[in-house]
């Protein structure tokens, strides 16, 4: 993993080779490009096209509407980063090739492989350590392990009751590696303290991959509300029209020639 001390180098590096790379090009387009100024080239111009009229008119305000929300559909790609990063390393830590595959059966129960702890610690786990697991989650990998449906839903009524006069663990409390182990060799589906580590943690990482989906779910929903809601008001009506206005041949005439009251072209859009 990089060291701080390193990052900073390549970022240095990496803008001083950006500003000598911007700095040579300047330089010899200074010296290389040929300098014919002429009257024409010289005039002032807006998008290729000739100033008509004074620049001291009113500006349609409508046009900041469609901008600010241009704004916010493009600066939310920013929150796209660390989205994909949470996603992307839970996904990894719930694939079956993934680094829980690294845990071995001769592995301690409360060690977890180099690959397991560097991802959660990018997860934002300062202190990644053995992981519990909850009775529930217990009975659900004694299904993935073969146990029939009766078995389990015995099991947990057996448990809510236990539960429900405070003599035994609900389905929401967490158990050790070693006592989820046990009750699964009780139940006639053993696994070693490897295997059911490495059920917790994929476990635990699907939960958070689902989370981050409904996350970015509700994201979205909140960005479109507000889209359909600046629509519904009107605000945006006026693109509608020029919408129908499309495909309508328009002909503009020279600045000189036959021009409105107000300086613009006849048969302008702009006119209108």
């Amino acid at each position: 993993m990089a060291t701080p001390t390193a990052i900073v180098a390549y970022l240095a590096l990496f803008a001083g080779a950006a500003g000598i790379f911007l700095l040579a090009n300047l330089i010899v387009g200074r010296l290389v490009r040929p300098s014919l100024p002429n009257e024409e080239k010289l005039e002032v111009y807006e998008c290729g096209e000739p100033t008509i009229g004074s620049s001291f008119v009113q500006f349609d305000l409508r046009f900041y509407v469609v901008a600010l929300l241009f704004i916010i559909f493009d600066v939310e790609v920013a929150f796209f980063f660390p989205w994909a990063t949470v996603f992307g390393k839970s996904t990894r830590l719930a694939a079956e090739n993934g680094p829980t595959a690294a845990m071995t059966a001769e592995a301690s129960p409360g060690e977890l492989p180099e690959g397991v702890s560097t991802v959660l610690r990018e997860l934002g786990v300062r202190d990644p350590s053995a992981p519990t697991i909850s009775y529930n989650d217990v009975l659900t990998l004694a299904e993935e392990r073969g146990a029939s449906a009766r078995t389990i839903d015995r099991r947990r009524t057996e448990i809510s009751k236990a539960a429900a006069d405070s003599t035994g663990p609900a389905l929401s409390d967490s158990l050790t590696i070693t006592e989820a182990a046990t009750i699964l060799e009780e139940m006639g589906r053993a696994a070693t303290p490897a295997e059911v580590s490495q059920a917790a943690i994929r476990m635990s990482a699907r939960r958070l991959a689902a989370s981050t989906i409904v996350d970015i779910g509700v994201f979205f929903a909140v960005l479109m509300v507000g889209f359909f809601y600046v629509w519904k008001r009107g605000d945006l009506d006026w693109v509608r029209s020029v919408q129908s206005q499309r495909g309508e041949l328009v002909q503009r005439m020279h600045p000189e020639a036959t021009e409105t009251p107000r300086g613009r072209p006849a048969g302008s859009i702009l006119s209108a």
